[in-house]
Order: C-alpha cells, then structure tokens, then sequence
C-alpha cells in the first residue's frame, strides 16, 4: 500500500479521538465550567451536528479544487478548532471549537476516501479505504483512553493540545506523501448533485444511517449496561472498551478485504451476524463472561460494514463521489445520532438497560432487508451504476473512464 494512505491514516486518528474523547471528559470539562454532565454532553451532539452539516457544505464549497489542497485545508481547519477548544475560556468558546473540528470531519473523511481509493488498482480500492479508517478504529482502541487518562492527569485542555499536535503530524504527512489530484473539468457541482437522482446511492445512504445505527444503540449505553447488568465495576468499563476496540480495529481490515471479492453479498453476510448477535447481546449483557465474549465481536462485525458501506455510496455516484462520499460520513453521524435517541426511548419507557440492543438489532435488520432490496436493483439493472460514468457537462458521456478521480 502506498505510503500516502498512512499520512491519511494518521489523521483519521486524529479526528477520531478528537471525536469520541470527550466522553471520558466531561466531568472535567464540566467542574472547570461549572455546568452540568448534561449540558457538557452537547458537546457530543454539537459535534455530531456539525459532522452532519459541515461535510456536505464543505465538499461542496471545495468540489473545484484539488483534493489534496482541500484535505490541507482541511487538517489546517481540525488544528485551528481544537486549538479553540484548548484554549477557550468559556464553555460556549470550546463548542464553536468542537463545531470547527467537525466541519473539518465530514469532509476530510468523505474527499479522504476518494484519495485513499485513487491510490491503488480498482481491485484494491475497499482495502485502502479500510486501511485509512484504521485510524479511527486505532483512535478508538488507543486514542481515547489515552487522551482521558492524559485529560484526568493534567486537566483536559492537553488533551487538546496533543491532538492538535497529531493534526499537524497528519498535515505534514498529507503534504508530503499524497500526490497532487487535480480536480478534472468534467467532474462540476453538477454532476457530484446528479449523483442523488438515483435510488441506488439513497439505498445505499439508507443503508449507513441503519447499519451503523444499530451497533451505536448499543455502545452508547454499553456503560451502564455493564456496571447494572453484569455486575463489572466502573473501572473495568475501560478494558471491556479496549476489546470493543479491538474488535473494531480487526473489523474494518476484513470488511475492506470482503468488500474487494463481493461486496453486496459480503454486506449481507455482515449485516445479518451482527443484527443476530445485537439480539443475543439482550442476554449475554446480563453475563460476565458473555459479555466478554460478545463485546468485541459485535466491534468486528460492525466495523466491518464501514468500508463496504463507503465503497457503496462512492460506486453509486456516478463518476463523481466526493460529494456523495462526504455525504455518507453524514449518515454515519446521523445513525449515531437517531441510534442513541432511539435508545434513550427505550430506556426511559422503563424497558431496561438492555433495551437498546433489541433497537439495535431491529435497524439493522432493517438495514439488511435494504441491502437486499439494493442488491436486486442491481441485478434488475445489470449494475450498471458501477460501470458506467455520467457526466454532466454538456452532452458527454463516458463508459467506464473515472472522470474527475
């Protein structure tokens, strides 16, 4: 692989820990502004939000520029909103610094892709977009734990700082490593809004935002799920992460690796093994032993849809998937966001703590009955959204070129 996809990799780290890391922050956070747990925890949406919003409006902004100055852009953006955060002397100051870390999310993950993709043969394309997310699931794995207890130790604003630092790490590594990819003429607004015409790439979105908000109703709440099911104490909550991590880590490496030989039918697969052992985990989260068990191969089986469901979005767009790509991040974000409110439902309904694995499961039975449904457009159409490439700039139309990559 390329040495480029590590200078990508890096800063997938990043942005991953600046991400998840403050959820072991916020009783900090909290005492040294004088809020409550609540009121630090948007924090946490204010990100999400800005996920949502901030890739979209940004790839677009940037659709006709050169995607290797755009992710420099990009990292430069993430290094100026943490270092908001770091040194912001109210709380309303360190949220517009998690908003700029996260418009600066969307997009570096979404041009990212395309990047990561472009960098080796067609066959490999799944594997080198897993090998550039392998720095989110490192930055959950190693990342955050690491940037809590150096939050815990020397107040949370280091925490800021040093990723801060990673992303001019990553910087460096962007502009010294990735090629110059020039954005073809051909490869217009145009034909990157086109690409939402077809039902295929809305399947594919679908797919995501159901997918992956099934494994997110359960980690959200994994915590007490843990501590008032299972009978672990706090202080275990922190390896029992480490395995869900490891899991993950494992996860995206292999669903990149399926994704490259079948990837709707690799889908499938994936989609209904995790759908059965979200269900399972109703019970096994009741179980020391089970719960060690399950824990780490739901982050396998998880993360093994984000490759494939990257990959998706980015074959269905017609020739130009950056703006689809960006917009797939979104979806992510939006699963997050729709899985843990769904959860939260549940919970305080009065249905328990294990609740929302039944939510979980449920979405991601749904996700695999759209997967299916994807998979017969495909057939019923000679899958031609994967061979052939539209663009929209006057009358041209080219059969099998990659315009604008």
């Amino acid at each position: 692989m390329p040495l480029a996809l590590l200078a990508l990799a890096i800063s997938a780290f990043g942005i991953g820990t600046t991400e998840f890391v403050i959820m072991g922050l916020l009783p900090e956070v909290a005492g040294d502004f004088s809020v409550s747990i609540p009121t630090a925890g948007l924090l946490i949406s204010g990100y999400a939000l800005g996920v949502v919003i901030g890739g979209p409006l940004l790839t677009v902004l940037g659709t006709r520029a050169p995607r290797k100055g755009m992710l420099l852009t990009l990292m430069g953006l993430f290094v100026v909103g943490n270092l908001i955060a770091a040194v912001a002397p109210a709380f309303g100051l360190l949220m517009v610094g998690r908003i700029v870390s996260a418009f600066a999310h969307g997009a570096f993950f979404g041009i990212g892709s395309v990047v990561a993709a472009d960098l080796v043969a067609p066959h490999k394309r799944a594997g080198a977009i897993a090998l550039m997310f392998t720095g989110l699931t490192a930055a959950n794995v190693l990342g955050v734990p690491m940037g809590t207890l150096l939050g815990q130790h020397f107040g949370w604003r280091s925490t800021f700082y040093v990723v801060a630092g990673l992303g001019l790490v990553g910087l460096a590594g962007i502009a010294a490593l990735v090629p110059v990819q020039p954005r073809a003429e051909a490869a217009r607004l145009g034909a990157e809004l086109a690409a939402f015409r077809t039902l295929r790439l809305w399947s594919a979105l679908a797919m995501t935002v159901l997918g992956w908000g099934g494994i997110f109703a359960m980690f959200t709440y994994i915590t007490p799920m843990m501590t008032e099911l299972a009978g672990f104490a706090p202080s275990s909550v922190t390896w029992l992460l480490f395995l869900f991590g490891v899991g993950l880590f494992v996860g995206n490496l292999l669903g990149g690796w399926f994704a490259d030989r079948a990837l709707m039918r690799s889908l499938t697969v994936i989609l209904a093994v995790l759908a059965a052992l979200l269900f399972a985990f109703t019970f096994a989260a009741h179980s020391k032993v089970a719960a060690i068990v399950t824990i780490p191969l739901i982050g396998l089986f998880g993360f093994a849809t984000v490759a494939p469901l990257q990959k998706r979005v980015m074959d269905q767009a017609a020739g130009a998937p950056t703006l689809a790509s960006a917009a797939n991040i979104a979806a992510f974000n939006l699963g997050n966001a729709l899985a843990a409110w769904l959860g939260g439902l549940v919970i305080s309904a009065g249905l328990g703590y294990a609740a929302p694995n039944w939510v979980g499961g449920l979405l991601t039975v749904v996700a695999l009955g759209v997967t299916v449904f994807s998979a017969a457009l495909d057939r019923r159409g000679g899958a031609a959204g994967e061979g052939r490439i539209v663009a929209h700039s006057g009358a041209a139309v080219e059969q099998g070129v990659p315009v604008g990559r």
